[in-house]
C-alpha cells in the first residue's frame, strides 16, 4: 500500500524522529548524572555509566537540535551497541541472548535508530540544514 501524500512531510518528519531520539537519550543522560528523576538503578553507578550518561546528555542536546547530526548519531549508534552488549548481554555470568530477557531492547532500538540517522541526516528542522551543512 502506498500514501504518496504523506511523502512531502518526509523531511519534517525526519527532524522529528531526530528530535525525540535526541530527546529521550538526553532524559538518560540527566537520569544517571543528575539523579532526577530518583531512579534505583542509576543510584550507584560506576564510572563507566557516567561517561555513558555525559555522551548521551551532550550527544543528545546536539542531536535534539540537529547540529553535526550524522557524526552525534553514528557516535550514540555505538554507544548504544555497546551499552547492548556490556550492559546488558554479559552483566551476569553467563550471555543472556534475548533481549526480552536481558532488559536490553531500548539499547538496541537506540542502536539501530542512530544509525539510521546517521546515514539520513538532520531533516529539514535542523541547525546542520539551516546551516546549509546537510
Amino acid at each position: 500500500m502506498n500514501f504518496p501524500y504523506l511523502v512531502r512531510f518526509q523531511p519534517v518528519l525526519l527532524s522529528l524522529f531526530r528530535f525525540i531520539t535526541g530527546l529521550l537519550l538526553f532524559q538518560y543522560g540527566i537520569a544517571k548524572l543528575f539523579k532526577f528523576p530518583v531512579l534505583p538503578y542509576f543510584a550507584n553507578i560506576p564510572p563507566i555509566i557516567y561517561a555513558a550518561g555525559t555522551i548521551e546528555l551532550v550527544l543528545g542536546a546536539l542531536l535534539m537540535i540537529g547540529l553535526f547530526t550524522r557524526l552525534t548519531a553514528f557516535i550514540l549508534s555505538g554507544e548504544m551497541a555497546f551499552a547492548y552488549f556490556m550492559g546488558h548481554m554479559f552483566k551476569g555470568e553467563t550471555p543472556v541472548f534475548l533481549p526480552l530477557l536481558n532488559g536490553g531492547t531500548a539499547a538496541i532500538l537506540f542502536c539501530f535508530a542512530c544509525l539510521y540517522l546517521s546515514a539520513a541526516g538532520g531533516g529539514s528542522v535542523s541547525a546542520d540544514a539551516a546551516m546549509g551543512k546537510d
